[in-house]
């Protein structure tokens, strides 16, 4: 195959597995060329069928991609790169915004909520074939449909990801393409690459995706997309009226298209949802409590067409079974309750994410955080800035991990800054992003 790799094995399955260690191991780095099949087949001393069979399940994997004339090569960013592993090592001493957690501080104590959980467990015990539980969906429907999304069947998953790798897989198959937010939820890139689907990127502003860059994908054959409705990751970006209104006028064009809408900024977002929901056929929207009840609390209410609700619930019971019912339960009692003030909170973040991007733009430094916990700043280069960035004490993640073709950038979290924090950090990534330069004197 190439220098340093030669095929080994006699079996589809040993000659895909040789070729995944290998990428693996950094001997065939990503972007590598790989022989046609015949070729494959000769070097094996094995049948085409055989090696085409190969190349099949390392499609599958996610681990290499067949792009036309340009032939089989490795996936730029494999199934076992994991994006979340590009990441910087923080000395002692620096302030850490690169992790994407919500403040402590506003998530709500869980005392109460528990011991009214663990009662019901002992008057209800939840056993194998109990369903969701019951007050949860009621809730999660009531809230959904206050919000205008189209009234569905209710499931329950343990999160985000949980919910839109079941939806995936149940509608999309190894090289079919999914179109995604460039920049965008590493978690979901890393997913994408790992079920072997090809993502199509759409570039976005701070009111979502572009139209023309929906319509681009969906032309190229996208058969589903994934967007984020509000308190984007990583840009903050938030559908507005207008925006969802084109959106929803392409998709309505495509309407077999699977539409995935991820609305976690739900019980912690001040700007009201435009939902997407019910633009196509097969459509799901899902609400994780993660950021705003603590991420912990792995449950996420799900809605969308009878025929996609029915698949996951298919999937789910095949894997994990069910959510667990006191964590369902738990998360009823905190929705009933009230026991978060949405508003305070979201005014909260709000007072952190506002200030921040007008100090730096009041030091000439464009940023983007229209909604949720993140701030967006596109910098020249991400190694420089992070570098200079931490020299000053702050820690910044880098935008290497949720970009796929959008120029270099940093993603703050801004959960965890007071209002003492926001002046000295502007300078600090001013400072970073354009250093003053030398004074041409010694001494």
């Amino acid at each position: 195959m190439l220098e340093k790799y030669r095929t080994r094995g006699t079996t589809a399955s040993e000659i895909a597995a040789g070729v995944e260690a290998a990428v693996s191991e950094g001997r065939l780095p990503p972007g590598a060329t790989l022989p046609p099949v015949r070729e494959l087949a000769a070097d094996a001393g094995v049948s085409p069928g055989t090696a085409a069979a190969a190349y099949r399940l390392l499609r599958e994997r996610g681990v290499i991609e067949t792009a036309g004339r340009r032939g089989t090569r490795v996936r730029p960013r494999p199934a076992s790169t994991v994006r979340e592993e590009i990441r910087i090592e923080v000395p002692p001493g620096v302030r850490d915004l690169s992790k994407g957690n919500p403040d402590p501080a506003l998530l709500p104590p869980l005392g109460e909520a528990l011991a009214a959980a663990a009662r019901a467990h002992a008057e209800r015990p939840a056993l194998y074939g109990t369903g969701d539980d019951e007050e949860l969906i009621a809730l999660a429907g009531e809230r959904m449909r206050a919000d205008g999304i189209p009234a569905g069947p209710v499931a329950i998953t343990s999160g985000t990801l949980d919910a839109v790798e079941r939806v995936l897989a149940a509608h999309l198959r190894p090289g079919d393409a999914v179109a995604v937010e460039d920049p965008g939820w590493a978690a979901l890139l890393d997913l994408a690459a790992t079920l072997g689907l090809r993502t199509v990127p759409m570039r976005l502003d701070d009111e979502g995706p572009l139209p023309a860059e929906l319509g681009r994908a969906l032309r190229a054959g996208a058969r589903a997309v994934v967007i984020t409705a509000r308190a984007q990751n990583p840009t903050g970006a938030a559908l507005s009226s207008a925006r969802a209104h084109a959106l929803r006028e392409l998709l309505a064009a495509y309407p077999e298209v699977l539409l995935i809408e991820d609305d976690h900024g739900a019980g912690f977002v001040d700007l009201p949802l435009h939902p997407l929901a019910g633009a196509t056929r097969r459509w799901v929207l899902t609400r994780s409590t993660a950021k705003a009840l603590g991420p912990d609390l792995r449950v996420a209410p799900i809605t969308g067409d009878p025929v996609t609700l029915d698949r996951l619930r298919g999937r789910q019971r095949l894997a994990a079974g069910w959510v667990s019912h006191l964590l369902q339960r738990v998360v009823a009692h905190l929705w009933r309750t009230d026991a978060v003030d949405t508003a305070a909170v979201a005014a909260s973040y709000a007072r952190r994410r506002d200030g921040l991007v007008t100090a730096l733009a009041a030091r000439g430094i464009r940023a983007h955080g229209r909604s949720g916990l993140n701030v967006w700043v596109p910098v020249p280069d991400e190694s420089t800035a992070i570098t200079r960035l931490l020299a000053l004490g702050w820690a910044a993640a880098p935008g290497a991990r949720n970009r796929l073709g959008t120029p270099p950038a940093l993603r703050l979290t801004v959960s965890t800054l007071g209002e003492h924090d926001i002046d000295p950090l502007a300078d600090a990534l001013t400072t970073a992003v354009h250093p003053p330069a030398p004074t041409g004197r010694y001494g």
